[in-house]
Parts: C-alpha cells; sequence; structure tokens
C-alpha cells in the first residue's frame, strides 16, 4: 500500500471548511453552510441536481461531545433520505427513457405491478444495513471473544482482542464488497468528493483540472470518524472490565453515544490541525481510506464541482430540482437551444 504523504492531505495553506459530502448512487451529496445539493448521472450523461436548505442547527450542535452525537444521528438520517433520494431518480430519470422506447433498465417494474414501492424497499434495506453493522461490529465480537474467557481471566488482553477483532473485521467487510462495480463506483465518487473539497479550501478555481490534481483522502472524512469510533470504543471499553455477556451487551450499546461524542471532537480537531500528533491520530483513517476511495474520471469530478458549487450559492437563493450544467445551475426546458448544447456536451 503507498505510503501517506500528509504533505498533499494537510495542506499548508488551505482553509478548512464546513463542507462535507457523501457519495450515492451515481452521484454525490454535498452538504454546505445552508444547504445540501445532491447530483445524480442518468442517461445520456445528463446532471440530475436536487438542493435543499437544512433545518435550523439545534443548540445541541454547539455543545461539545453532545454536537458529535446530534451530528451522528442527524448525518445517519441525511444519509439514508439522500440515498434513497438518488434511487429515486435514477429509476425516475430511467422510466422516463423507457416510456419513449429507450432500451434501458426497469427499475419500477415491482411499482408498476403493485408490489412494495421502490423506495420503501430501499428504505427496508438501509434498515437492515443498520442492523447488519451493530449486529456484526458491535455484537458479534464481544460474542467470539467470550470464548477466550477459558484461557485468560485479563480483562485488558480480552477488550484488547474483541477491539482488535472489531477493526479487523471490518477492514475485511470493506475490502470484500470494494470487489463489487457499484460499490467501486461510490468508492470513486467519493475521491471525487475528497478532490473537489481540497481544490475549493485550497483556494484554486473549481475545474476538474485543479480538482484532479489532489489527493483522494482527507483528513475530515466519515471513514476516519468510524476508525476513530473503533479506537475509542476499545479504550473506553477496556475501562469497563469484562462482565458477563448480557452486560457487555448492553454496555456496548449504551455507550455508543459517548464515543461517538468523542470521534467528532477527534475529528474536528484532526480537520484543523497540521501538528505531527494529529498527523499520528489520523493514520488508521487515512488508510482506511485508502480501501473507500478510488481514482475518479473527470466526469466524476465534474460531478463533484456541480454539487459544490450549487452549495456555494447564496442564503437567499431558492431551491432547484432537475437537470443542471456542470456549474449546479438549473437548465431550462428541454426544448431550448440552451440545453440540447449543454445535452450535447455530456455525450
Amino acid at each position: 500500500m503507498p505510503a501517506i504523504d500528509f504533505k498533499k492531505i494537510f495542506i499548508k495553506d488551505a482553509s478548512p471548511t464546513k463542507i462535507g459530502g457523501q457519495a450515492v448512487l451515481e452521484g454525490i451529496m454535498m452538504k454546505g453552510e445552508d444547504r445540501t445539493a445532491v447530483v445524480v448521472r442518468g442517461d445520456k450523461g445528463r446532471l440530475h441536481i436536487k438542493t435543499e436548505k437544512l433545518p435550523e442547527r439545534s443548540k445541541a450542535a454547539e455543545i461539545p461531545i453532545v454536537r458529535g452525537v446530534y451530528i451522528f444521528v442527524t448525518t445517519l438520517m441525511t444519509g439514508m433520505k439522500t440515498l434513497i433520494y438518488s434511487a429515486e431518480v435514477l429509476e425516475r430519470i430511467y422510466g422516463e427513457e423507457e416510456e419513449a422506447g429507450a432500451d434501458v433498465p426497469d427499475a419500477g417494474a415491482d411499482d408498476k405491478e403493485g408490489g412494495i414501492p421502490f423506495g420503501v424497499m430501499i428504505a427496508f434495506s438501509v434498515a437492515i444495513a443498520i442492523a447488519f453493522v451493530v449486529g456484526v461490529f458491535i455484537i458479534v465480537p464481544t460474542v467470539v471473544v467470550n470464548f477466550l474467557g477459558a484461557y485468560t481471566d485479563s480483562a485488558v488482553t480480552l477488550n484488547l482482542f474483541e477491539g482488535l477483532l472489531r477493526i479487523v473485521f471490518f477492514i475485511v467487510y470493506i475490502a470484500v464488497i470494494s470487489r463489487m462495480k457499484d460499490i467501486r463506483t461510490t468508492f470513486e465518487y467519493h475521491g471525487a468528493e475528497h478532490k473537489t473539497i481540497h481544490c475549493y479550501e485550497s483556494g484554486l478555481p473549481l475545474t476538474p483540472a485543479n480538482a484532479s490534481r489532489f489527493e483522494t483522502l482527507h483528513p475530515r472524512c466519515g471513514t476516519s470518524f468510524l476508525m476513530f469510533v473503533m479506537i475509542i470504543a476499545l479504550l473506553i471499553f477496556s475501562m469497563l472490565g469484562w462482565p458477563d455477556l448480557f452486560l457487555r451487551i448492553v454496555s456496548r450499546l449504551a455507550f455508543i453515544p459517548l464515543i461517538a461524542g468523542l470521534s467528532y471532537e477527534l475529528l474536528r480537531f484532526a480537520g484543523r490541525s497540521d501538528t505531527a500528533l494529529v498527523k499520528i491520530l489520523s493514520v488508521p483513517g487515512l488508510l482506511l481510506q485508502k480501501l473507500t476511495t478510488r481514482e475518479p474520471d473527470a466526469s466524476q469530478v465534474e460531478l463533484a464541482i456541480a454539487a459544490l458549487k450549487a452549495v456555494l450559492a447564496p442564503s437567499d437563493a431558492s431551491d432547484i430540482e432537475g437537470f443542471c450544467d456542470t456549474d449546479g445551475r438549473l437548465l431550462p426546458d428541454e426544448n431550448s437551444l440552451e440545453y440540447q448544447s449543454a445535452l450535447e456536451g455530456y455525450s
């Protein structure tokens, strides 16, 4: 695995911002100061955008530790909503093409036949995924290590093995799913998101050529947050001893909010500092990002730029939804010359 070039990640003259993002199905969601923008690439390479103003921030978002829990929960909800939306947009775009006679996948077959709505199926899948994460990465490790109790009664040793097993499970899981074509594409969009944010925070014009020069790794990435969660969990659980299995599972679940809060504070600190200590603390998360990001192509970077430019709109700008250009601006009627010109640019 290539070495980490800290100079390209903790950029000396960069100005950190609160802009973040998330890769979705065939696209990216960017989150700015006052709005989110979801851009998805549909048929014929067209970009479809939806912006939405963020609700007023709760006072809880200003309290250390508590704000980490608040942001974790709201980010999770936004992520679910965005993932579902991106799937529905792709379904709608390709569904319209099919009605026009194009040869495209029938993503909405269940809706047409009176089955479970597509969005509900996605929501159900997300719920199952959450249950899977809690089961595999929280409950299973402590159950497996429970059998080591026959060989040692050292609470520190048992907790250490549990924490390491949790990290191994997660790394293996990421490595396995990264072999799937759709996941690889999502990881490419993840890399495009990071490159674009790096470019903006470095004060360069937002162009594919400029953004492509940057690394796919970023110190404020959610992947690093997850690694912080697992490391802090290992440390906290080690101080709780080794009670019986039921109490261990309950304690693991009960301490998730505190662990999430501490992890957010550490991630926030890492994103705004470039000291030697921060770089050392960031290494595990950055190494994990090498699995969750891939080098994007120019079209993926172009999409990320459109999403970022959309969240930089003036605070009084109205929300938009529809096909957009590469600057994140809503395109006019499909019969106009401007629209046809933009479409030719995607082809």
